[in-house]
């Protein structure tokens, strides 16, 4: 059974819901408290923690960012002993502000400490990353494609089978420079 087969696209809403109130509790804030951090509404988290709301990848960076934790824990979906994602498929999110959407891969195992993405991009608006946490690193090899990623004021345009690496704890971008560009990105933790 693949990843996307044992969840639906209604169920990651479920599994972001459950994760993001699992996390909040462990982090022992309210849902006043948490929303306030991350600078999202309070009723916005509600919906999600319901598994009612569809949150872009902003709002999840600002809800890890805010927990201390990997974006990563709050998508995930329950692993499988062999996984096969296909191409078109997996648990993926957003962005409200650039044609960009990322599925997450792996997350970062019990002794790890990275997560891996697949990104798709169309031209437009570039996406634009606030800092992570400190000592953050991203790797991206770009599949297919065009585009001008890394630290916003250090970009580098990049073709097909280039490999880049940057640190992700500042503002960085990526921009499809072409239609139907790809990339895998690992997001490398301290």
């Amino acid at each position: 059974m693949t990843q996307s087969e044992a969840v639906s696209p209604t169920g990651i809403t479920s599994i972001i819901g459950a994760a993001t109130r699992r996390e909040r509790e462990r982090a022992g804030v309210s849902v006043s408290e948490l929303a306030k951090r991350a600078g999202i509404s309070k009723s916005t988290l509600s919906q999600i923690e319901a598994g009612a709301g569809n949150p872009s990848i902003e709002t999840l960076w600002a809800l890890s960012l805010t927990l201390g934790i990997p974006v990563s824990r709050l998508i995930e979906p329950p692993r499988a002993r062999v996984q096969v994602i296909r191409a078109g498929e997996g648990p993926s999110s957003y962005s409200e502000q650039a044609n960009y959407a990322v599925t997450l891969l792996s997350s970062c195992p019990p002794g790890s400490r990275r997560d891996i993405y697949r990104v798709q991009a169309q031209p437009g608006e570039p996406r634009r990353s606030e800092p992570h946490s400190a000592g953050v690193v991203e790797h991206l090899v770009l599949m297919s494609g065009r585009a001008r990623a890394g630290p916003a004021n250090d970009t580098v345009e990049l073709h097909a089978g280039d490999y880049m690496t940057y640190p992700a704890d500042e503002p960085h971008i990526f921009e499809a420079l072409e239609k139907e560009t790809t990339a895998i990105i690992v997001v490398e933790y301290v």
